[in-house]
């Protein structure tokens, strides 16, 4: 070879490793990277050091909620040696990776608290942009100085309600999850109203990163003369929400493709007014990047009555089929299934059917004949919660677990909400949750898992009379329950004797913006808003009675002939679930094969567990992280520890208690030769006390 030409390869081969290198280092997109693989190729801590970690700093963000409502769910960005993350109330932060010493911090306008789990960082030579959302605004902010970009929108951002191309005024829609760049585009989630009262549109949509104008949409309810449109009333298009992209999207930028998970129709649990198979709602949409035009899709459950819309974003992955690799795709499900597919093609990398399942009694409802099952991999969740599967941990638990199943409907897969009361295995947390799968280059997916029943019982909203008690059935009874209870597991307080902690001026203010996890229903007009308010401030009278109608005034009639009774877990008598363990777990399965390489129980219970032999679980919230270091990082249970797997075995290697609760997904990055690992530790979910901290840990 000519030595100068040796000269050159050379040149390039360093210079791709060097940049090969600074991108390990860093951790420098959701989830990773833009496959959401979760994957490090980092491994100066391995199964043999993890042991040795120790707390390197914390920082505290601040906003942390008295009322323990509060969460962090963000999985920070780290980028040459800066950490960017939010707070409990969606103030944006930068700082140093290294110590946790803050550079700057920025709040935006109109943040009042709620979710958000990521950012994104658009760089184009020189020029860099740091985005992230508050609510429905999407910013664009200098990473140097924390200050919005004065010509991205206006003032620095856009408004998100804006260009769905229906209008929304007064509906519920912000975006807890970050945008996919792709070239100068910025794609962008949005999550919308999921309840029987009107919703937003769930359409998908790109963005110019540099202007914030919008560059392309997809009706993800079809309009007339849109293929799809024929699977829902005529009128869908202007009236029926949801079929949104909540969780988040991966870009295969090779090939310029988008992959994204649609959610459910609204309302979630009865469908009469969306007859039909619903595209393209519950389906994975391959979209080309640039045009947003359709290339492929999977529907993964026709017109739901389940909540089960995918509840993460897809990983990029390869894998092996006759010697050949195959750039796939997987999906993971609230049900417990992973769906692998073909990215170019959408062909299934493994068998499945179409099946029948039960069908509705509800009236007016007209479910859906047949379900997909994937053939392989099994599910990495129980389908059915049936007397063989209640608990036996005491025998008055046991007989009282058996007795509200005979009172319910047979638990089976896709068995619809019904009047008598129906059990959903596993609940609408999933299975699998907004954490998402791990994937490593050897196609092995690693994922996490809650195996708790839930039950759900419509109630007809005629049986409430008409005016503000039928508001509060429509609009509220779902998540606070028809005592006003509230679901303290679910961070939804009750409203039993209200008025004692708020003034009816208050609630209609609350009703108004929303807060938190509570949507916005300014749609309402002002006097039904006040009426409601008055209804909830009003003490019931003595014996039980109903508190009493306000006055005349009149509310809009109701939105949806049936409501549920509260999202309800199958407790036993002590609060325990009412099915065997284990209640969480972690699991490793081999995509090129479709098989378990294993499978563990994944946390202990904050209570004790008397007498029990069998590691339990727990509930879990946010996913985990693999590096090259054979090393599986996960929080996510509610037992507010941080731990560290064997990812060969499933063997836990080191484990540390977390100030809160770690409801996110842990990065990792390396700066001036240090690997760390850094958790969100924000709490507030399942009783867990909320935090504001970020826990970052390495080797001494």
């Amino acid at each position: 070879m000519n030595p100068r030409l040796r000269f050159l390869a050379g040149a390039t081969l360093l210079a791709a490793a060097v940049s090969l290198s600074a991108a390990d280092r860093n951790w420098d997109a959701y989830l990773g990277d833009a496959g959401a693989t979760h994957y490090s190729t980092l491994k100066g801590i391995d199964a043999k050091n993890v042991a040795g970690l120790k707390k390197a700093w914390e920082y505290r963000s601040g906003g942390t909620a008295e009322n323990n409502r509060s969460q962090i769910q963000c999985n920070p960005l780290v980028i040459d040696g800066i950490l960017y993350g939010t707070s409990p109330t969606l103030n944006l932060f930068a700082v140093d990776a290294a110590t946790g010493t803050e550079k700057w911090h920025f709040e935006p306008n109109d943040a009042r608290g709620g979710l958000n789990r990521g950012l994104t960082m658009w760089q184009d030579g020189k020029e860099r942009q740091l985005m992230y959302c508050a609510g429905r605004f999407l910013y664009a902010i200098n990473p140097e100085t924390g200050r919005p970009i004065p010509t991205f929108g206006v003032e620095g951002r856009i408004d998100l309600a804006e260009g769905l191309d229906r209008d929304v005024t007064g509906l519920y829609l912000v975006s807890n999850t970050p945008g996919a760049i792709y070239r100068d585009l910025i794609i962008m989630p949005i999550r919308v109203g999921e309840g029987p009262a009107p919703a937003a549109a769930g359409h998908i949509r790109a963005f110019d990163v540099r202007t914030g104008k919008r560059r392309w949409i997809f009706h993800t309810i079809p309009f007339p003369g849109e293929k799809g449109h024929d699977t829902w009333p005529k009128d869908s298009w202007e009236k029926v929400g949801g079929a949104n992209n909540w969780p988040g999207l991966v870009i295969d930028q090779a090939r310029g493709l988008a992959f994204m998970p649609t959610g459910s129709a609204s309302y979630d649990f009865y469908g009469a007014d969306r007859a039909g198979q619903n595209l393209y709602s519950n389906c994975l949409l391959a979209l080309d990047a640039a045009t947003g035009e359709l290339k492929w899709h999977f529907q993964f459950v026709h017109h739901d009555l389940w909540d089960r819309d995918p509840p993460a974003p897809p990983v990029l992955c390869e894998v092996t089929r006759d010697g050949k690799k195959i750039p796939a795709v997987a999906q993971t499900l609230k049900s417990g299934h992973v769906w692998v597919f073909n990215r170019e093609t959408g062909e299934s990398l493994f068998p499945w059917r179409e099946e029948p399942v039960p069908q509705s009694t509800v009236p007016g409802e007209v479910s859906w004949p047949t379900q997909p099952f994937p053939l392989k991999p099994a599910p990495f969740t129980r389908q059915r919660f049936t007397a063989a599967e209640a608990t036996d941990r005491t025998p008055a638990a046991r007989e009282y677990v058996l007795k509200r199943l005979a009172e319910l409907d047979p638990s089976a897969p896709f068995a619809p909400p019904s009047l008598r009361g129906a059990i959903m295995m596993p609940g609408t947390d999933g299975g699998g949750e907004w954490g998402g799968p791990a994937v490593d280059p050897k196609g092995i997916l690693y994922v996490n898992s809650s195996e708790l029943p839930y039950t759900f019982t419509l109630v007809p909203t005629a049986l409430f009379a008409s005016g503000a008690s039928q508001q509060y059935a429509q609009l509220c009874l779902s998540c606070h329950g028809p005592k006003m209870e509230g679901n303290p597991s679910a961070n939804i307080p009750s409203l039993v004797n209200v008025g004692s902690r708020l003034k009816a001026d208050d609630i209609v203010a609350l009703l108004r913006t929303g807060k938190g996890v509570m949507p916005s229903f300014n749609f309402l007009p002002n006097p039904a808003k006040e009426a409601l308010a008055q209804f909830l401030t009003v003490p019931p009278l003595e014996g039980g009675t109903p508190r009493p109608e306000p006055g005349s005034i009149t509310t809009p009639p109701a939105n949806s002939a049936y409501v549920i009774t509260g999202y309800n877990r199958f407790l036993d008598p002590d609060g325990y679930p009412g099915i065997k363990p284990p209640w969480g777990t972690l699991n490793a399965i081999d995509l090129n094969t479709g098989e378990y390489l294993w499978r563990r129980p994944l946390g202990d219970p904050p209570k004790p567990y008397p007498g029990e032999t069998r590691p339990p679980g727990t509930e879990n919230y946010g996913g985990p992280v693999v590096t090259a270091g054979g090393v599986l990082f996960l929080a996510a249970t509610t037992d507010e520890k941080f731990r560290a797997f064997s990812t060969a075995t499933g063997e836990l290697l080191w484990e540390t208690q977390l100030p809160a609760a770690g409801f996110a997904t842990p990065a990792t990055y390396e700066v001036n030769g240090k690997q760390f690992v850094v958790i969100a530790c924000g709490g507030g979910k399942q009783g867990n006390r909320s935090g504001d901290s970020y826990v970052a840990f390495a080797l001494p």
